[in-house]
C-alpha cells in the first residue's frame, strides 16, 4: 500500500501536474510561438522520463517513487512539479487577475469622474457663477480646462444676468469604452432650472464624456451632448 501511494504521487501525479502547469501557462499566454516550442520540449522530456521510469520498473521492479536509495530524485521531481505549478499561478495572476482588477478600478474611476463633471456643467448658482465651472475644470486635462472655461463663460454671464439657477442630478451613467489610456462614458442627468417668478424647467440631458489617462490619472478631454435620432 505504501509503494502504491508513492507510485501515484511521485511517478504519476507529479509529472502530470507539471504537464498540466505547462499547458495552463500556454493557455494564459495565448500560445505564442516561442512557448509552443518551449512547452513541447519540456513536455517531451517529462514524457520521456515517465517512459524511462516504466522501463526501469519492468526491468528492476523499482520506480523513482519506490526506490529507497533515491530520495534526492524524488525531491527533485516534486520540486520541479511545484515550480511549474507556482509559475502557472504567477503567470495567471499577472495576466488575468491584475488586468481584471485594473479594469474594475478604472471603470469605477472614469464613471465617477464623468458623473461629477456632468453634474457640474449643468449646475449654476448666480451668487457664485464660476464655482461649478471651476469644479468641472478641476477634473479636466490642462490643455482642455482653459478652453472649457472660455466656452462656458458667455453662457454663465447670461444666466447670471437673468438670475437663473440650475441643479443637476445623475439618473444613470455607463461605460461605453475603456482602453489603457482612453475612455468614454455616457451620462444621463436630470437638470432643473429656476428663475424668479417662473415655474422650474426640468429636462433630461444625455452627455458623452471623453477621458484620457495621463501620468496614471484619468482626466476629462471632452463633454458633449449625445444627439438623439
Amino acid at each position: 500500500m505504501r509503494n502504491l501511494a508513492r507510485v501515484l504521487v511521485f511517478d504519476v501525479a507529479a509529472p502530470l501536474a507539471a504537464i498540466a502547469a505547462l499547458l495552463a501557462i500556454g493557455v494564459v499566454l495565448g500560445w505564442p510561438l516561442w512557448w509552443v516550442s518551449v512547452c513541447s520540449m519540456l513536455c517531451l522530456l517529462i514524457v520521456e522520463g515517465m517512459v524511462v521510469n516504466f522501463v526501469v520498473y519492468r526491468r528492476d521492479s523499482v520506480t523513482v517513487g519506490t526506490d529507497d536509495d533515491g530520495p534526492g530524485l524524488r525531491l527533485a521531481v516534486v520540486g520541479l512539479a511545484t515550480v511549474a505549478l507556482a509559475v502557472a499561478v504567477v503567470v495567471g495572476y499577472t495576466r488575468w487577475t491584475l488586468p481584471d482588477r485594473d479594469f474594475t478600478r478604472d471603470s469605477a474611476e472614469v464613471v465617477r469622474i464623468a458623473t461629477a463633471v456632468s453634474e457640474a456643467t449643468a449646475t449654476f448658482t448666480p451668487a457664485d457663477p464660476m464655482s461649478s465651472i471651476d469644479r468641472a475644470a478641476a477634473f479636466m486635462a490642462p490643455e482642455r480646462a482653459d478652453s472649457f472655461k472660455n466656452e462656458f463663460g458667455k453662457a454663465t454671464a447670461d444666466l447670471a444676468k437673468r438670475n437663473v439657477s440650475a441643479q443637476a442630478q445623475t439618473i444613470s451613467a455607463g461605460l461605453e469604452a475603456l482602453g489603457p489610456s482612453a475612455a468614454s462614458v455616457a451620462v444621463i442627468i436630470r437638470g432643473t432650472q429656476s428663475q424668479p417668478g417662473q415655474p422650474p424647467n426640468t429636462a433630461v440631458l444625455a452627455l458623452r464624456v471623453g477621458l484620457t489617462k495621463q501620468d496614471g490619472q484619468w482626466l476629462v478631454l471632452d463633454v458633449a451632448p449625445i444627439n438623439s435620432r
